[in-house]
């Protein structure tokens, strides 16, 4: 029986509610999720991994070897799954922030929903934006696609959450394991202490329940006789989900397993055959325009992925852009570009440690395990890296080197790969317009009127004098010292911002800027006052920023008091004077779980042991 594709492409939202009925052959698409998991998968290669059921599926589908989520954490990347578009253009790039989109920036199944397609979602959502409901017609814990009109077709997604990280928070008593912990694949980064070996077996044993469940709905798809018709993708939400995985900008935070099945009535739209693998660059920002090219629907001109299936496709990608902002109350600035062997890693803030202290990531024992030999001084070279600041670049042969351990950044023989991906890197910023360089307490400010997509359209945001800026203070170079001198008095706020920042991390090589750095002190962005202060404690002073700091636990713009918390920290017991405030913010919060909150509950603890 021969199958009447569909070739035209419908622009978003022009068809009625019943207008599929009149195009034949528009495929059901299913998305099952699963949470924080590379691909410990044994279809992809993993011996101590039990996935029989995706495996068996694997089988008859396609496997990406190289997709990529575009943030190492999920509600940043759930952004761009969602929008088509890099969460750092749109400025949703920091952990669970609620800043707007711009009007036209619509929930993909939105355009699927008006071109007649039954959308639901069960049940994750956690967009990192203000939500748009009127994209499902159900998103909840019962939601399917079972309830749809005769004969509709559907966007279906399924999240399964038994792999998120917090399965790790309750220990399973290690006779009680699936998998030998003695036996469990412990990456070189980690030390093989009992809490550690016992985290990855008992993560193991959460994917084994994670395949279960994907077994199980693709029973139900077979059983409700829809696995004919219906395009089916597994997928994890990003990498993870111990330590230095999710959350970080290696091959184990952003790396994920992508499993593709056409029926045969859909092969032709199909990548290759059933049990085949490709190496096609693919990452989440292309999937908004991947699902609507599937389903008939021409991808809207503001969304930056590319169509990767398809009866009309995108030309491959050379590289995989990715990013890091703040990760819950801990700051950070990274970006990374990936081609097909090497991963280029970019830290604006190479002064701040990998391992910043995260409450919710402290929860699983492998952490404090990790930090207690870190701190006993039992740890080797590899594994001390993360407790220590960062460079300013990586780079890393993924081939050679899979756990990303050998930064090839200034060696010999690697000038010329370095150079490509640093220039791609500034290229993706610059062509996107990254608002990421914006300080996340000017960035709430911002919000409040204009989305950051259309602020750093409107002529005031002068991306280049700023990356520029960004690169110089985060180079550790002395040499710079001049120019980053001068633009402390810079016009623009984020310039000044990012001066000050380079101060910190030159430390006692910026002392002659410590006038200036005082006159900052009294800056209209508050943003600027908290690194001023910063670089300051940095250079002997201690009275005027621990003043500065106080008065802006004080203030309204919660990001500000977070960063301002930050900086305490890094002052140890000279902000014992600001004990009082730390702890009245804690007392007067009505969110325990706020990140000013968190912060502050941290530095308490902190000061209570000095």
């Amino acid at each position: 029986m021969k199958v009447l594709l569909f070739c035209v492409l419908i622009s978003p939202g022009v068809l009625s509610g019943n207008a599929w009925s009149q195009i034949p052959g528009r495929p059901n698409i299913l998305w099952i999720v699963s949470e924080d998991n590379s691909p410990f998968i044994g279809a992809y290669g993993d011996t101590f991994a039990t996935t029989p059921n995706i495996d068996r599926f694997a089988a008859q589908a396609v496997r990406y070897t190289l997709a990529f989520a575009t943030a190492p954490v999920c509600a940043p990347s759930r952004s761009t799954l969602i929008t088509g578009m890099y969460p750092s253009s749109l400025g949703t790039q920091h952990m669970r922030s609620t800043y707007p989109l711009p009007a036209m920036v619509k929930f993909f199944p939105r355009y699927l929903r008006e071109a007649g397609y039954y959308t639901t979602n069960n049940a994750k959502k956690d967009y990192n934006t203000i939500d748009q409901p009127e994209a499902w017609d159900e998103s909840s814990q019962r939601a399917t696609y079972r309830n749809r009109k005769p004969g509709q077709p559907f966007f279906a997604v399924f999240n399964i959450g038994i792999s998120h990280e917090s399965q790790l928070h309750t220990r399973i008593p290690a006779d009680k394991l699936r998998h030998d912990q003695e036996k469990a694949p412990v990456p070189p980064y980690h030390p093989r202490t009992t809490d550690v070996k016992h985290d990855w077996a008992q993560y193991y044993d959460r994917v084994e329940q994670m395949d279960e469940q994907v077994g199980k709905i693709l029973r139900e798809l077979d059983e409700a006789g829809l696995s004919e018709s219906t395009i089916v993708f597994y997928y994890s939400d990003h990498g993870g989900a111990l330590g230095r995985s999710k959350r970080f900008m290696y091959e184990s935070g952003l790396r994920v397993p992508l499993i593709i099945r056409f029926p045969d009535m859909y092969k032709p739209l199909a990548s290759g055959a059933p049990g085949s693998i490709t190496d096609r660059i693919v990452t989440f920002v292309d999937f908004a325009p991947t699902i609507l090219n599937l389903a008939g629907i021409r991808k809207p001109g503001h969304m930056q992925g590319s169509a990767f299936l398809g009866k009309i496709q995108d030309a491959p990608k050379e590289y995989a852009f990715a990013f890091r902002g703040r990760m819950d109350e801990r700051f950070d600035m990274v970006r990374s570009v990936r081609d097909k062997r090497y991963r280029y890693i970019r830290n604006y803030m190479p002064h701040k440690i990998y391992g910043q202290y995260l409450e919710y990531l402290w929860k699983a024992p492998s952490m404090r395990s990790w930090e207690e030999l870190w701190q006993r001084g039992e740890l080797n070279e590899i594994q001390s890296a993360f407790w220590k600041p960062k460079p300013p670049e990586e780079l890393y042969d993924v081939e050679a080197d899979p756990h990303n351990v050998n930064n090839l950044a200034g060696k010999k023989g690697y000038n010329k790969v370095l150079l490509r991906l640093r220039d791609q890197n500034r290229r993706w910023m610059r062509d996107y317009r990254d608002v990421g360089f914006i300080p996340e307490p000017m960035m709430a400010e911002i919000a409040k009127s204009q989305s950051l997509y259309d602020y750093a359209r409107n002529g005031d945001y002068p991306l280049e004098k700023i990356m520029e800026t960004a690169e110089l203070a985060s180079s550790r170079d002395p040499s710079v010292f001049p120019q980053l001198e001068r633009r402390l008095q810079d016009p623009n706020p984020v310039v000044r911002y990012w001066a000050a920042i380079g101060c910190t991390v030159l430390s006692k090589h910026a002392s002659s800027a410590s006038m200036r750095l005082k006159e900052l002190l009294e800056d209209g962005e508050v943003s600027v006052r908290i690194a001023a202060a910063e670089a300051l404690y940095l250079l002997g002073e201690k009275d005027l920023p621990l003043r500065a700091m106080k008065e802006i636990l004080k203030s309204e713009n919660r990001m500000a008091r977070v960063m301002a918390l930050n900086v305490l920290e890094t002052m140890g017991s000279d902000a014992t004077p600001a004990k009082p405030n730390v702890s009245k913010l804690v007392r007067d919060s009505l969110a325990d779980g706020d990140y000013d909150v968190r912060a502050a509950k941290r530095l308490v603890e902190i000061l209570e042991k000095k």
